[in-house]
């Protein structure tokens, strides 16, 4: 069994503190669970360049951290028979696609592995009307394969979103906030998170600021191409804050985030509540589609079936990982995991956006390399 000894905790929390103390975000959070068992909750520095100091509720803007969440209930309409992972979406949503047409044979599960070929249109540079459904359900409608289906993964940074949304929207008869809400985050008590801000809650999400490239021997050309600053700036605006992107803007804390993939590490349940059958968790974990140089992020990719997998050189599960560790980034170096071998959910959460993919993928390394050392100890 796996364990953290007072001394671990400790030199973790230097680790931690030491990402502060030489600036690399003005807040952050770090949380692990292992065995079922909260054992790192860790919350410093402040929620805004000159604001309140970061507690462990304080809120968060996750970004594609919100993917899993999403992709969970899609898991559990095909554990409940509601749908199938080879299903098309044109059966649930006809206006999707033309019978007959390419984009018509775009399944559940190429939606969930990156694989459905349209990760990018549009819609993406329209950020005034990310808060408008009814844009998002018709862009979708609208844009056309860049790639052929099932063919190169992809990453939807944006369209996995309106695409599962979309989804869950019509076989549940629900919008997806409120799914998500019901089946993922209440059973687990993940009770500071939610899929944008409900509306009658007030707006205290930590700010999010963005830092420059530092300097270093070599450009190594990842990341999305987004200048840290025009992102920080987007994502502090209250209309993003409340709107639903369900690829994008999840709000929440680190806490949170390591108890569900606590609950995924260990086959799905934790504290007697069951999100996910094993069966369902060893499948969705697994890796679906792989490529040495991903359709939209220029390098290599594992997807799982909503989630990243492990053991690539340039992950951010650790230095060294393993394939069958599974999770999610978003940008500002966040970052949770599940390890089922270690039954170990992680997650780290803040609000500094740098430049490059490189720069989050060190400090999340590091962090996540000192759990790893102390647990094999």
């Amino acid at each position: 069994m796996s364990s953290l000894t007072t001394d671990d905790v400790e030199r973790l929390r230097g680790v931690f503190d030491r990402h502060l103390d030489v600036g690399l975000h003005h807040g952050a959070q770090c949380a692990v669970y292992v065995d079922g068992s909260l054992a790192v909750d860790f919350a410093g520095g402040t929620a805004a360049p000159e604001g309140d100091e970061t507690t462990s509720e304080t809120k968060h803007l996750i970004f594609s951290c919100t993917k899993p969440y999403v992709g969970v209930v899609i898991h559990q309409l095909v554990e409940e028979g509601q749908i199938a992972y080879g299903d098309r979406l044109v059966e649930y949503w006809p206006s999707f696609a033309e019978q007959g047409t390419e984009k018509a044979t775009i399944t559940v599960e190429q939606v969930l592995s990156h694989t459905a070929g349209i990760p990018y249109g549009p819609f993406d540079e329209q950020g005034d009307k990310w808060d408008d459904w009814d844009a998002a359900v018709a862009a979708m409608e609208d844009i056309e394969p860049v790639y052929s289906p099932g063919e190169q993964p992809a990453y939807h940074a944006f369209n996995y979103g309106w695409l599962t949304g979309e989804l869950i929207h019509r076989v549940l008869e629900q919008p997806v906030r409120e799914a998500v809400k019901e089946r993922v985050f209440e059973p687990l008590g993940m009770d500071d998170t939610s899929i944008g801000l409900d509306p009658d809650e007030p707006d205290s999400v930590a700010v999010l600021s963005g830092f420059e490239m530092s300097d270093r021997c070599r450009d190594v050309g990842e990341g999305l191409g987004i200048p840290a600053a025009d992102s920080a700036a987007a994502f502090n605006e209250e209309r993003i804050h409340r709107a639903v992107i369900p690829a994008a803007n999840g709000i929440g804390t680190a806490r949170d985030m390591a108890r569900f993939y606590a609950c995924i590490a260990n086959g799905g349940s934790i504290d007697g509540t069951e999100l996910l059958s094993t069966e369902t968790v060893d499948y969705a974990t697994q890796t679906h589609a792989e490529t040495d140089s991903d359709g939209t992020l220029s390098r290599p990719a594992r997807y799982g079936l909503g989630f990243w997998t492990g053991g690539l050189a340039n992950d951010m599960f650790g230095t060294v990982s393993r394939e069958r560790q599974f999770g999610h980034a978003g940008l500002g170096s966040i970052f949770g995991w599940g390890d089922p071998e270690l039954n170990v959910g992680f997650a780290y959460v803040t609000n500094g956006i740098r430049e490059e993919s490189y720069e989050h993928a060190a400090r999340v390394n590091a962090m996540a390399d000192a759990v790893r050392l102390c647990l094999s100890e």
